[in-house]
């Protein structure tokens, strides 16, 4: 699944296929000495730098129309400190590769997302999560980050150096440098326990705090035009291994959440009054199954059906409320949603622009196909989120400015401070940044 897929003459195009664009040049640097040397040459032509990763994102964030920079030569692992438990590698890595790697070394990640395609920066950059009671977000488990500047060199930054660069770089957009290199928290590799089960989205908003609360990891997809859920739980396990059948793997994974749910797409799209009834069948397909496997195999599942997305985190209290609300402005609005609607948590962290700083947080994420119109049903579902002092994830569809971040981000003021100093003269902006920290 690849992303960064370049398309005819030059252009280059993102996964979810919203965001086109031709660079100048494309740079694929094999050293850091190398990208460096490509982010003076761009400085000295007057050309913007862009780092692109996967092109997993569905906002701009790593459009240019100067020079693109691929990270393809730049990955892998640099160093295992098991003394410290961290392992450093470099930025232009997939999430999937690492996981792989990590294994093979008995070692793991506390949490992760659900698609593993993103480079480490990628995801980082962006606020990549997963769902979890303690366990945050990708970045938030980021112990060092080594980050090329405008003025061509790399600081150190951590909790002891440069530490308010650590603060913010951990999700910095692309707006402070360049990312060459990443140190993550990791720990000796486990079990996980995961139980899926259709329940009644009534009843999982009645009991969301106690299910929330009672989980290390719980999620929930709620389909639009029913009242129906499908949950997801996984826990830690002192095993043994039960890991889904191939069978059953290919049955649910590949031909259930895959090629069936991709011909409902098709369907539906052509056919927008059938949705409903799509819905109501989709729904009840899966049933209940629980497996026991390392943590990659059960946090993360393939993606292969394309669709566009936003998602926006809400204050964990407010979740219920802002649901009730969506389902209410779905229920009355004529608009066929053929997409699930994803729920998950995250505790607050301490990253300037991470959409969880600071506050205990809910994330809503709506899609839909793609090629469907989604406009209107992203529109109206912004309005919800965003009366409830949302914060969107900065890689996903949204049409919030800088004024409005400056009064959801208590740190927005020290963000673009720091920006300020790393890069005053804005080599690394595009269009997409101006808009979300100013010009």
């Amino acid at each position: 699944m690849s992303s960064t897929a370049s398309g005819k003459n030059g252009t280059w195009r993102n996964w979810g296929g919203n965001v086109t664009v031709r660079p100048a040049r494309e740079v694929v640097p094999a050293s850091v000495d190398e990208l460096a040397a490509a982010v003076r040459q761009a400085a000295e032509d007057g050309l913007k730098v862009k780092a692109v990763g996967s092109g997993h994102s569905f906002t701009a964030i790593a459009a240019t129309d100067g020079v693109s920079v691929r990270p393809q030569l730049l990955t892998g692992i640099r160093d295992i400190d098991r003394k410290a438990m961290t392992v450093t590698v470099e930025a232009g890595t997939p999430l999937k590769r690492l996981n792989v790697a990590l294994a093979r070394e008995g070692l793991s990640l506390t949490n992760m997302g659900d698609i593993m395609e993103q480079t480490v920066s990628g995801a980082t950059s962006t606020g990549t999560h997963g769902t979890g009671r303690e366990s945050a977000s990708l970045a938030a488990q980021i112990r060092e980050l080594e980050l090329l500047t405008a003025d061509g060199s790399v600081l150190t930054c951590s909790e002891k150096e440069n530490p308010e660069v650590f603060a913010a770089a951990r999700v910095g957009l692309g707006a402070l440098g360049i990312v060459t290199a990443i140190t993550f928290a990791v720990e000796p590799v486990f079990l996980l326990t995961a139980r899926e089960e259709p329940m009644p989205l009534d009843r999982v908003l009645a009991e969301f705090d106690q299910l929330r609360t009672e989980n290390e990891h719980f999620e929930f997809y709620w389909f639009p035009h029913t009242g129906n859920t499908n949950t997801k739980r996984n826990n830690r396990s002192a095993g043994p291994p039960q890991p889904v059948g191939q069978l059953a793997g290919w049955f649910e994974d590949e031909f259930l959440s895959n090629g069936v749910f991709h011909a409902a797409q098709l369907l539906g799209r052509a056919v927008p009054a059938v949705v409903p009834t799509v819905a109501r069948i989709s729904s009840t397909a899966l049933s209940a199954r629980s497996y026991t496997d390392i943590p990659y195999k059960v946090f993360t599942s393939p993606r292969r059906v394309r669709f566009v997305e936003m998602e926006y985190a809400v204050p964990r209290e407010a979740l219920v409320d802002t649901l009730r609300e969506l389902k209410a402005m779905v229920d009355r609005s004529g608009l066929r949603v053929n997409f699930p609607v994803e729920v998950r948590t995250a505790p607050a962290d301490d990253i300037a622009l991470s959409t969880a700083s600071a506050r205990d947080s809910a994330y809503i994420a709506v899609h839909m196909f793609r090629g469907t119109p989604y406009q209107a049903y992203f529109t109206a579902a912004e309005r919800i989120f965003t009366a409830h002092e949302g914060r969107p994830h900065w890689g996903k569809v949204h049409t919030r400015d800088a004024d409005y971040f400056a009064g959801v981000y208590p740190r927005f003021g020290e963000f673009t401070a720091l920006r300020d100093r790393l890069d005053p003269d804005r080599l690394f902006q595009n269009h997409y940044l101006r808009r979300v920290l100013g010009p």
